[in-house]
């Protein structure tokens, strides 16, 4: 399907008619996400990614039973990947860039079915230059891949209800269990999907009416009786029974995790759902522009906006009414609704002139700029905060003798201050008072000597690594560790760097 209307200038139609529709959106998502892919450090998330992925199939599986068993399958997927291409920022990134560029792309061949090119066309490109599409595209974390296989199911199962056979049912059923196995919470887009098949049935008619309940455009869906609707639904929930059988045990072992993996989640508020377009988009001018826009477009669409309209507001409003009773809202859990919110926005970009509806995708554009540069700054929240792992490690790796150690505090955080400076300090001081590291433990956090003095004791250098900037960082460590730093070392120097302070102590004589 070529990326012009009838409506477009002879011309350019004429040149452009042999260009796939998905192709401009893939190669400008690819161009995007891959500027400055390995400008910002990595944060907390991605560096419990590389320190999971880097471990053995069998040292993943003891993690997965111990925390994090809903991000398994992903971090599976990067040990292959790291063991081919190592494990450089750009390389653990590389599959979240790649993983957009094909949502662009699904994005815009799915518009081009629920409504015409045109739409594809201008979906793919707005999606392409949203600010969360770079972060999450430059993110080595499952969401980008969410959002592919989140785009992939729904463009299948269009293609389904539009002319079934198993051969199709089996391409949506893989495409949902991909999507579970990457991201629980992503499930909840099958409520979207479950709204189509059962308006399809409400209608009960097997060709024109399934066409337009499931938005498939202008072609009708194959019939072959007056029973074809209800074969439809039937299969549509057979497809369902792999990814039921594959999520499940995963979804169970989660589940008893969630206190400690989302102990600093809070219950959701109504003042959540205002700010959700500014955190999908990572821009809150951006996120209000694509919510404002998409609502013309689902006007503009009627009936056939059913399947994008439920694909945004279902899982919003499932995880908002979840949140409320369990801590589950985090705004980029639902990152894999943003494609349809473009869609909708590409539906009403397409019923104005091409310049004008270009004039509107770069404007969305130069808005998200000053986002799009921050964020290659850094991941963290707020983007003026970095923490500097790096600078910490160079400290470290600049002044380290034979017979230094290092101590990290707090330890048990979700900064990850031993796994931040270890990825960038291959050869570091030894962490004198890890009992049993987080690889042993089948953990994210090593653990630590219950009587840090006697692991301290002959130690004649330590670095010491803080979280937050501190005049005097051994008064921060508290418990009986910071009690044996303060009586058996002195102060020799103090470096602070962005997030973090190191401080380099001496044993003191006498003490």
């Amino acid at each position: 399907m070529g990326i012009l209307s009838e409506r477009s200038n002879p011309v350019w139609r004429s040149r452009l008619h042999r260009v796939p529709v998905w192709l401009p959106p893939a190669l400008l998502t690819l161009v995007v996400t891959g500027t400055g892919l390995g400008s910002a450090q990595l944060w907390r998330d991605e560096l419990a990614t590389w320190s999971a992925a880097t471990r053995s199939p069998g040292d993943l599986a003891r993690l997965a039973g111990t925390i994090d068993a809903a991000t398994g399958p992903y971090y599976l997927l990067m040990h292959g990947w790291l063991a081919i291409v190592g494990d450089s920022t750009v390389a653990l990134r590389a599959p979240a860039a790649l993983a957009m560029a094909v949502a662009a792309g699904l994005l815009a061949v799915l518009g081009a079915r629920l409504a015409d090119g045109r739409t594809g066309l201008f979906a793919g490109l707005l999606f392409a230059l949203l600010p969360g599409t770079s972060r999450y595209g430059q993110e080595a974390r499952p969401y980008a891949l969410a959002s592919m296989f989140a785009v992939l199911a729904t463009l299948l199962l269009v293609a389904a209800l539009r002319r079934p056979s198993w051969p199709r049912w089996a391409g949506y059923a893989a495409a949902v269990a991909a999507l579970g196995l990457t991201h629980l919470i992503a499930l909840t887009l099958l409520a979207a999907h479950a709204l189509v098949v059962l308006f399809a049935w409400w209608r009960g008619a097997p060709a024109a009416g399934v066409a337009a309940a499931a938005a498939t455009g202008p072609e009708k869906a194959d019939s072959d009786g007056t029973g074809a609707v209800d074969r439809r639904a039937w299969r549509w929930l057979v497809a369902l029974v792999p990814a039921a059988l594959l999520v499940s045990p995963l979804l169970l072992r989660a589940a008893t995790q969630r206190s400690r993996q989302l102990d600093w989640v809070a219950s959701a508020h109504l003042d959540d759902l205002s700010a959700l377009p500014g955190g999908v988009a990572q821009s809150s001018v951006v996120g209000g522009l694509v919510v404002g826009v998409a609502a013309l477009g689902a006007a503009r669409l009627g009936r056939r906006a059913l399947l994008p309209v439920g694909a945004v507001l279902l899982p919003v409003l499932l995880l908002f009414a979840a949140g409320t009773v369990v801590p589950l809202w985090v705004p980029r859990y639902l990152v894999f609704v943003v494609p349809f919110a473009c869609l909708l926005a590409g539906a009403a970009l397409a019923g104005v002139s091409a310049p004008a509806a270009l004039a509107v995708v770069v404007l969305a554009g130069l808005l998200g700029l000053p986002d799009q540069e921050a964020l290659r700054r850094t991941h963290e929240w707020p983007r003026s905060a970095p923490v500097d792992y790096a600078g910490a490690a160079r400290v470290i790796a600049d002044g380290q003798r034979p017979g230094d150690v290092v101590v990290y505090s707090p330890r048990n955080s979700w900064l990850f201050l031993d796994l931040g400076v270890g990825y960038h300090l291959a050869d570091q001081p030894r962490d004198v008072l890890v009992t049993e590291d987080e690889v042993r433990r089948g953990d994210l956090w090593a653990a630590e000597c219950q009587r840090p003095a006697q692991c301290l004791a002959g130690t004649p250098r330590v670095w010491l690594v803080v979280a937050g900037r501190h005049a005097d960082p051994v008064a921060t460590v508290t418990g009986a560790k910071g009690e044996a730093l303060r009586a058996g070392f002195g102060v020799a120097r103090v470096w602070q760097r962005s997030g973090l302070t190191v401080a380099l102590l001496t044993s003191s004589p006498g003490r």
